[in-house]
């Protein structure tokens, strides 16, 4: 029996006792532990540590089961340079407490992670989850944003309207959706334009990490360069972008079943938004 069975049996007769729903989370995170860069550079990356974990916390705390899935099932990676208190609003308790939590669930170890392929939740059935949520970190832009498998989910859960939460670089997996995702990103990546696509999401109001934020976190590349940013990507797709007045402030934007946030100060509002929508 793993830690979500454990933790959902333990809830079992509160949620009875109180008429509480609990509801099936599907958390969609990479496969991939770099993003190819500019020139052939690579950028070591991941997850963010408080954009998985913060969101994560509430459901459980909420009572609510949470399915983690990437692509291949493979063990998804935590960025290095989230492991900070920073994130944490300087508060290295809160920091401790997080980190603590994804230790315990064991979901970046090789051998004992609970992770399942996006194959397997197909297999299982989309109708079982009641929202999916998409952590950022750079690493959903190698591999998310253009995954056919993430694509059907996707639009399975746009169909039904269920709710799609996803922060900071997450919100560029929903191009996943496309009729070409792999083309239009080709595109993108030779320095094209590419035509504006029938998209599921287009004219949606939407949020990700801003071209200004992103231009503000390029030391963070090593001296590399992102191929192309996420919100020229998704404006060109045909959202609706919405930015904070103030960089690196929390920004978070609901239209329709999507909530998105915008960079990693916006994680935990999401998280609440999310936990209030299962209500």
């Amino acid at each position: 029996m793993n830690l979500m069975t454990r933790l959902a049996a333990a809830l079992a007769l509160t949620l009875a006792a109180t008429g509480a729903h609990a509801a099936n989370v599907l958390v969609v995170l990479s496969d991939e532990n770099h993003l190819d860069l500019k020139d052939g550079k690579v950028l070591s990356t991941g997850f963010y540590l408080n954009e998985l974990m913060q969101p994560v916390k509430l459901l459980l705390d909420a009572g609510h089961e949470v399915t983690f899935a990437t692509p291949q099932g493979r063990a998804p990676t935590v960025d290095a340079s989230s492991v900070t208190p920073a994130y944490f609003g300087n508060d290295a308790a809160q920091l401790t407490l997080h980190k603590d939590l994804l230790e315990k669930l064991a979901l970046t170890s090789p051998t004992a992670s609970p992770v399942v392929s996006l194959a397997r939740v197909e297999q299982q059935g989309y109708a079982r989850f009641d929202a999916v949520y998409i952590p950022g970190g750079h690493a959903p832009m190698q591999d998310l944003l253009k995954s056919p498998a993430l694509g059907r989910l996707l639009a399975d859960f746009h169909q039904r309207n269920k709710t799609t939460a996803l922060v900071c670089h997450g919100p560029i997996a929903l191009l996943s959706t496309l009729p070409d995702a792999a083309g239009f990103v080709a595109k993108l990546e030779a320095g094209a334009t590419p035509a504006t696509p029938k998209w599921i999401y287009s004219g949606y109001q939407m949020t990700v990490i801003s071209n200004q934020e992103e231009e503000q976190a390029k030391p963070l590349l090593g001296g590399g360069e992102m191929k192309f940013y996420p919100q020229t990507a998704l404006q060109r797709a045909g959202a609706r972008f919405s930015s904070n007045a103030t960089p690196w402030t929390g920004h978070v934007v609901v239209d329709r079943e999507l909530i998105t946030g915008q960079n990693p100060a916006s994680a935990l509002e999401v998280g609440q938004r999310l936990v209030e929508r299962l209500k």
